[in-house]
């Protein structure tokens, strides 16, 4: 039985312009939190919530390291992401239109 609500997430987490920033800066490797704030120029508790959001989709991951969080884009996340869109817009058969329209 698929989980929508689970697979939402990962639409949300790529549906905001600074999550998809974020992503962007990941793609490089491991980042600390004040690197992201300093990249991005938003407050701490936006970066938090955007962060929230990515990691409760499962694509980022994070640690602590002293008084900071480090976040990396997860391998497993990001596939089970690239997998879930293909997955969600595969057409079955040829793609016609619905019967109830067929004449």
């Amino acid at each position: 039985m698929r989980n929508y609500a689970e697979d939402a997430k990962v639409f949300k987490a790529l549906c905001d312009e600074n999550r998809l920033r974020i992503l962007e800066i990941l793609r490089g490797g491991e980042k600390c939190a004040c690197v992201l704030l300093s990249d991005l120029q938003i407050s701490q508790s936006t970066l938090s919530y955007h962060m929230k959001i990515l990691c409760d989709s499962g694509i980022v991951v994070s640690r602590p390291e002293g008084k900071w969080m480090h976040y990396a884009i997860s391998k497993e996340g990001s596939l089970r992401a690239a997998q879930l869109l293909v997955e969600l817009t595969a057409l079955y058969g040829d793609g016609d239109s619905c019967s109830c329209c067929n004449a």
